[in-house]
């Protein structure tokens, strides 16, 4: 009575017939409301009647929201599987994590043959399918190194570059019926997918025989390996579900099988199958089994081996243990770094709900290694990412609900994404200030300030934070606001991270649809000269108009300026007036104007997960363009000594609030002055001679003594009060707060 762990899941195997294709799709969509798990679809490319298999899984994928897809199964002969390693993993990535990979060595060779496929014998056909998982299996792993090299009889890879990974470990599962595709099963693939109509009694048992010994002897758990079953609804169960239940226990509890795929084109069938079967089989197969299958993943030996010393990896809570990845993980390439810091952490938990970020922060806590949280991984500073250690991944906690509209009060989940939160709110004719990168996560700027393209006229981001739901360093679950936890509600606008980990902030947006935006391409002869010149025009223009300006050297020997100008509304006319100044600063290379919705230029500038090292970055807080840190990164500029400078104004709603309203206490600055050094150069004692104040998000590395600059003395003396009551062991932050 095998029972291999995996929970009990249930799809459906419709017909890809191009008579009706609208009805196909409309199956596959009531699949998804039916609640089915799974749907999939045959392959034959030599069959006129019928779709093409990947063209329609692509159109399904875009027309469900929930559902798995798969290929059941994909005719590999016709199917580079190099091209196919790389189709599979941008539709799941596009899909959001839903497709999975059924492969079969071929059939119908006639057919495969007119085609300009290959006509292998069957020993070849399955040698051949051997080559082609570790073709793909070698693309998708995009975090090893090198080019991928397979040589093999019939498919190679000669240093294909590789990726990109998949968004979820998408599994291989074979269609099989003899020992010989048996045996690479148990070697390879992660799931076996016979047809109950092709089978006898008794193949199912010495299926599994074969394979379990397989993977044993490749090292592998047969755990590992999945167990599938297509099953034909005909008539001879409809309207009697208890017997076709029982039927399907037999399976179940003497073969393993967890996953039971309908084959019917007949929605009454699915219906019937989905509201009568399966919640008898449910219940059935629980009291059943001689273990409770909880779906925890099975990991092999390899994966085991790049565990991380100090984590319990058995104790992972069972809310979490579904989604969590390890080194070994295929997934671990896409959660491992940050945007700018390369990372190897043991283990990257990823909670779906407050209750579940509480849990997590219980588990980390009782390990040997240090934790981090993370909402979008953007930040400069590396805080989101670590080695050995554990990441607490807010990216599921996407919530985004209008809770008062003529109020403007939204609640973000910590998990979205600025551009997320944009597009979000366009319907409701709402904005909020938020940064300039649509890439950066609601949960780490909204906690440490936000200079955003509408700072001068909104302020800060935390300005209009009215209220958070944060989980403590013990795992206990607050709320804070003026009238909860008021100490807390001040610590978390501004210095958050040291305090609790905020799983959704309530933010008073702006009334806002359209801006105007300008570009103008100014080439300098002076920087410092130029940007106090800026710094003053800035200063006289009205707060609806806020700038980003970035300087650089080019391959000309000459120094640029991009400013780029949002005017917070549409009234083009006021826009115009408060924008033509500036083309007077300097000589103009580039200009250009539009009206535009502010969720357009609210747009993504990276990949978050990318960790591609670059130079630290330096940064200031100055009350005016001609303050003499500003002139000092000027001066550098024209020595040659920095490759970038980026200038975020906001004088104007920020400097309103007193300096003790929020733990970010510099109002009198005005401006964020950043740069990034030419390689090569050391420019840090010119900088930290001039620098008193800065802002955190923009520093590379946080030290006691930058940490002094961020927090003004008594500023920094209450956020020492506000930790030793909700963190006193120390251990959120990644600088003790001394």
């Amino acid at each position: 009575m095998p029972d291999y762990g995996h929970d009990l899941r249930f799809g459906t195997f419709i017909t890809p017939q191009n008579a009706a294709p609208d009805q196909v799709v409309a199956l596959a969509q009531l699949s998804e409301e039916l609640g089915f798990d799974l749907v999939t679809f045959q392959d034959h490319p030599y069959q006129p009647a019928f779709l093409d298999t990947w063209t329609l899984i692509s159109y399904v994928a875009a027309r469900t929201e929930r559902v798995h897809l798969a290929p059941n199964v994909l005719n590999l002969p016709l199917r580079n599987p190099a091209v196919l390693a790389r189709s599979v993993a941008s539709l799941d990535l596009l899909a959001g994590g839903r497709i999975d990979l059924g492969l079969g060595a071929g059939a119908f060779w006639e057919a495969i043959e007119a085609m300009g496929g290959p006509k292998l014998t069957p020993g070849q056909s399955v040698q051949a399918l051997s080559e082609a998982i570790d073709v793909i299996r070698g693309i998708w792993a995009a975090d090893e190194r090198g080019g991928l090299f397979v040589q093999g009889e019939f498919h190679a890879a000669n240093g294909a570059k590789r990726g990109p990974a998949p968004a979820h470990d998408v599994p291989i599962w074979l269609g099989a019926y003899k020992p010989r595709m048996q045996r690479l099963i148990g070697e390879k693939a992660d799931g076996w997918l016979p047809s109950l109509s092709y089978l006898q009694a008794g193949d199912l048992a010495a299926g599994n025989t074969v394979i379990d010994e397989a993977a044993a002897a490749a090292g592998r758990d047969p755990r590992e390996i999945r167990r599938l079953l297509n099953i034909t609804g005909g008539r001879e169960w409809q309207g009697r579900p208890e017997a076709w239940a029982e039927q399907l226990l037999a399976y179940a509890i003497e073969d393993g099988i967890s996953t039971f795929i309908l084959g019917t084109d007949d929605p009454r069938s699915m219906q019937e199958f989905a509201e009568e079967v399966v919640p008898r089989l449910r219940a059935a197969v629980g009291e059943g089994r001689e273990t409770s299958s909880s779906g925890e993943r099975v990991r092999g030996a390899a994966a085991l081996a790049r565990r991380a010393p100090g984590i319990d990896y058995d104790a992972i809570p069972d809310s979490l243990a579904a989604d969590a990845v390890e080194p070994g993980d295929a997934q671990y390439a896409r959660v491992r770094h940050s945007y700018v810091h390369p990372g190897s952490p043991g283990l990257v938990l990823r909670p779906a709900d407050t209750a579940e970020v509480a849990e997590a922060v219980a588990y980390a806590r009782r390990q040997a290694v240090p934790f981090v949280a993370r909402s979008g991984g953007h930040g400069v500073g590396g805080r989101s990412t670590n080695d050995g250690g554990i990441i607490i991944d807010l990216g599921r906690l996407k919530s985004l609900e209008v809770l008062d509209r003529d109020r403007g009060l939204v609640r973000l989940g910590a998990g979205l994404r600025w551009r997320e939160v944009a597009q979000g709110l366009t319907p409701y004719g709402l904005a909020i200030s938020s940064g300039d990168s649509g890439d950066v996560g609601v949960g780490g700027l909204g906690t440490s300030g936000g200079i955003g393209l509408l700072a001068r006229e909104f302020g800060l981001t935390i300005d209009h934070v009215v209220g958070a739901d944060v989980v403590l360093a013990d795992g206990t679950v607050v709320r804070a606001d003026a009238e909860h936890h008021p100490d807390l509600f001040w610590a978390v606008r501004g210095g958050g991270e040291y305090v609790g980990i905020v799983t959704s902030l309530d933010i008073e947006a702006m009334e806002l649809t359209d801006v105007v935006l300008a570009v103008i391409v100014h080439q300098l002869d002076d920087t410092p000269d130029y940007l106090a010149r800026l710094g003053a025009l800035i200063e006289s223009s009205p707060r609806r108009l806020t700038p980003f300006t970035t300087v650089f050297p080019a391959g000309d020997g000459q120094t640029y300026a991009r400013i780029m100008l949002v005017w917070a509304g549409d009234d083009t006319e006021a826009a115009v007036g408060a924008i033509e100044p500036f083309l007077h600063l300097a000589p103009v290379v580039q200009q250009q104007a539009q009206v535009t919705p502010y969720q357009g230029i609210i747009r993504s500038t990276g990949d978050p997960t990318a960790g591609h090292p670059q130079p630290p970055t330096r940064s200031a807080l100055v009350a005016h363009l001609d303050d003499e840190a500003a002139r000092t990164a000027g001066h550098l500029m024209d020595d040659g000594r920095l490759g970038l400078i980026q200038v975020r104004a906001f004088p104007g709603a920020a400097g309103d609030l007193d300096a003790d309203a929020t733990a970010f206490a510099h109002r009198d600055r005005a401006y964020s002055v950043i740069f990034v050094a030419t390689p090569g150069e050391d420019v840090d004692e010119a900088w930290d001679r001039v620098v008193d104040a800065l802002y955190g998000n923009f520093e590379t590395v946080t030290t006691p003594e930058t940490l002094a600059k961020t927090f003004p003395p008594s500023t920094l003396a209450r956020l020492r009060e506000v930790k030793a009551t909700y963190d006193p062991d120390g251990v959120l932050g990644r600088t003790p707060l001394g």
